[in-house]
């Protein structure tokens, strides 16, 4: 159900203008869209822009694929707010990876952004089905944009689209090989990803206390509650490890004067401030306030519903963008605290290149905690990796100051973002434009 780029872009003109009452900002990148019925009532959702370079064309440039969530639509909150050639209010964005890459957006899983299923019980329950449902959709994919077939092909991710990420690409690796589906792949990148996510919790406590968020009172408390989690976990009761995580943020929230899990230096909202005082901030309403009202912003809904929407012509009249990913994310819940690091290891030992990238003053999935379960990876090359010095990168928009640091070896690499918090092209466009033209060995 993919459209032709050249109605797309009279469309986009024309909504466009009316959304900002006359200002017209088209969208420069040739584009291409459709759905992927991956299952029987589930529906999947992906939006490509060619990529739109002057020095070279997109048959010469890598292709790359952007995953977030779960809830998290990689074509409304990766493409509008991240990324994408436009921002939310349809300005050009100068650091969009469409300058450098093809990018393809997908949202993943089904239930997220604009894909959707016919019932809830059709949703994806654990990463090996999101996996399941992706290789559907990149057989199509590569099937009818066969151009790409030979193109370097990235699979970049941020939170919890890291884990599955990293499913996602093992099972690529095994359909490649089997010859079911013609890419080729050359690896994949995980941002602030959500691979072990016990490490993570573990590490709030000191990660806070080491930048003067908690006193010690504070620090005993967040401890404790996390202890909680890792003894869910200990008893494989995975459903409560996720319960006990949201109970973990309250108490990290009440010790902070709540500190903003995607970037320590921002506090909440005062929005999300009162309505944190007004629930009883139980599993669910905690998940909303914190992590799905956050990537679905009025003003970002009002844009996928409205002109996005019409612009595409393929939305469903009884979908809305994003009407679905709360009860994605429950879906998942059982899941959500199970690790992946051995999938991780499967990549490395199967020769796939895996970067992993963080920012410095996310949270969430905190830098001190990603190193943590790396430093547990049986991968062989682990060793030499870890007694390397990491190198200074400059920042690409300030002189003489050093925007990030780096170490690779062999087919593993670790990138450390400073100055950002959870969403790196967010906050530091630049710098994760030129870690994407070095990880796809463009420099």
């Amino acid at each position: 159900m993919a459209r032709s780029w050249i109605g797309m872009l009279v469309v986009a003109l024309l909504f466009a203008e009316s959304f900002h009452k006359g200002i017209c900002v088209p969208v420069q990148a040739k584009e291409s869209w459709g759905y992927v019925d991956v299952r029987q009532g589930a529906h999947m959702f992906w939006w490509l822009y060619y990529a739109n370079s002057s020095s070279a064309s997109y048959k010469e440039l890598p292709l790359v694929m952007w995953l977030g969530g779960p809830g998290g639509s990689s074509c409304g909150f990766g493409n509008f707010e991240e990324i994408g050639p436009l921002d939310r209010d349809l300005k050009p964005r100068e650091t969009s990876w469409v300058h450098s890459s093809s990018v393809l957006f997908v949202d993943n899983p089904v239930g997220t952004g604009y894909s959707y299923t016919d019932t809830e019980d059709v949703l994806t329950k654990d990463v090996t089905m999101v996996a399941s449902d992706m290789m559907v959709l990149l057989k199509n994919f590569f099937s009818l944009k066969a151009e790409f077939q030979s193109t370097p092909f990235y699979i970049f991710s941020e939170s919890y689209g890291g884990k599955m990420a990293a499913a996602i690409s093992l099972e690529l690796t095994k359909a490649i090989k089997a010859g079911s589906i013609k890419c080729n792949f050359a690896g994949v990148a995980l941002g602030d990803s959500w691979i072990s996510p016990i490490d993570s919790v573990m590490t709030w406590g000191p990660y806070l206390y080491s930048t003067s968020l908690l006193d010690d009172n504070g620090l005993e408390e967040v401890n404790k509650a996390a202890n909680g989690v890792q003894q869910a976990l200990d008893q494989g009761q995975y459903q409560k490890a996720t319960e006990m995580w949201s109970i973990t943020e309250n108490v990290v929230e009440r010790n902070t004067n709540g500190v903003n899990f995607y970037n320590i230096l921002t506090q909440e909202s005062d929005e999300m401030k009162r309505s944190s005082n007004e629930t009883t901030d139980g599993f669910l309403s905690s998940l909303k306030r914190r992590h799905i009202r956050p990537l679905h912003r009025q003003s970002l809904s009002e844009l996928m519903n409205g002109p996005i929407r019409q612009k595409l012509g393929v939305i469903p009249k009884n979908v809305t963008w994003g009407g679905q990913s709360e009860a994605v994310f429950v879906s998942m819940a059982g899941d959500f605290m199970k690790p992946v690091v051995n999938i991780v290891d499967e990549l490395l030992a199967s020769g796939v290149n895996v970067t992993v990238y963080n920012g410095q003053l996310d949270l969430i999935v905190d830098t001190v905690g990603q190193e943590q379960w790396v430093k547990q990876l049986k991968w062989n090359g682990l060793q030499y990796f870890n007694q390397m010095k990491w190198t200074a990168l400059e920042d690409p928009q300030t002189e003489n100051q050093t925007g990030a640091f780096y170490k690779t070896y062999k087919n593993f690499a670790f990138y450390w973002i400073l100055k950002a918090g959870h969403m790196i092209p967010s906050d530091q466009g630049s710098m994760a434009l030129r870690m994407l033209k070095m990880v796809t060995q463009q420099e």
